[in-house]
């Protein structure tokens, strides 16, 4: 069944795509990835240089998955960059080579997967001429917001740090897999949007969280995790209640009664990231609500404006990167 995913639906017709699915152009294939992926080194490693790429591709909710091939043997190869994606890489035919440091690494095939976060680590791997890839990309706040969700907490590097291989061809996690390409052929291109897409969207995010969690570590459940410490706690209340007036870091910790450095190294320690990441996530998630609310303005520089925004060029930026959408799109579903 996965090696036929994203390319005919239940009616055995072709799913229609949005981008070219054969390329055998590197410009083509970079820019592709670059905005799919992240920014990445490919080079050839065999006699054949010319790439013969295969790329399909579907959203489910804000999740994106492909099926990819270079069509020869290629090393990739990358650095940690804080706007890449959390992949998931499921090695459907040929073999992969995930290296986890200089002198270790993980072969991957038949069905196996591979996971690891670029937006925190460094990654290295090689392909062979006959691999066929499944890949899921997922945005490291989705991962970080179900987890708050689910489990009460968002860990810090001991989970983000960590790659390592998860699954297998009886797995449950390849069941998973095979359930959503049957979803997709079923509703192709019609579950990036809506509550079917967003249910896919949690079942894929929980489950890898519990795979990944296990083999760094971690016990999502242990109680002790959810107990964030007061200034956490009073610092997130305050700035979901001062967002729109974009108080600095400097301001949140006074009102709650800290030092700047107590407060950013109490959210490294129980959310995994800076409060400032947080305030930026209320006032994206509050400009969302106004720009799909028929009672606010109809200007997107208004709501931006009232939320702080000054840039609209760099606001459009990170708005699109958040919601994989524009502004104006989301203006236009109220």
């Amino acid at each position: 069944m996965l090696r036929d995913a994203l390319i005919v639906d239940a009616q055995g017709n072709a799913i229609r795509q949005h981008h070219k699915i054969y390329s055998e152009s590197w410009e083509e294939i970079e820019d592709w990835s670059n905005k799919v992926y992240m920014p990445y080194s490919v080079v050839p490693t065999g006699k054949i240089v010319a790439p013969r790429s295969l790329m399909h591709s579907a959203q489910v909710g804000r999740i994106t998955i492909t099926r990819f091939a270079y069509g020869i043997p290629v090393n990739i190869t990358g650095h940690l960059d804080k706007m890449a994606n959390i992949i998931v890489l499921t090695t459907l035919e040929g073999k992969s080579r995930h290296h986890i440091n200089k002198s270790e690494s993980v072969e991957i095939f038949n069905n196996n997967s591979f996971i690891l976060d670029c937006s925190n680590v460094d990654y290295d791997l090689d392909f062979d001429d006959d691999h066929l890839q499944l890949n899921i990309t997922i945005p490291p706040d989705l991962m970080a917001q179900v987890c708050q969700d689910w489990f009460g907490f968002i860990p810090g590097d001991t989970l983000w740090r960590h790659k390592c291989a998860i699954g297998g061809a009886e797995s449950s996690w390849l069941r998973l897999i095979e359930y959503v390409v049957s979803c997709i052929a079923e509703a192709p291109n019609q579950l990036a949007y809506g509550r079917a897409g967003r249910h896919l969207e949690q079942m894929i995010c929980v489950h890898l969280l519990n795979e990944w969690a296990s083999r760094a570590g971690l016990n999502l459940n242990d109680p002790s995790n959810r107990l964030a410490p007061r200034v956490v706690r009073g610092a997130e209340q305050y700035m979901a209640d001062h967002a729109a007036e974009l108080p600095t870091m400097t301001e949140v910790a006074r009102a709650v009664g800290c030092s700047l450095r107590t407060l950013t190294e109490a959210f490294r320690r129980f959310r995994g990231y800076p409060p400032s990441q947080f305030l930026k996530e209320r006032r994206l998630q509050g400009t969302r609500r106004d720009l799909l609310n028929d009672q606010c303005p109809n200007a997107v520089a208004d709501i931006a404006a009232a939320w702080g925004f000054i840039s609209m060029s760099e606001f459009a930026k990170i708005y699109r990167m958040r919601f994989h959408e524009k502004p104006s799109e989301t203006l236009r579903k109220r």
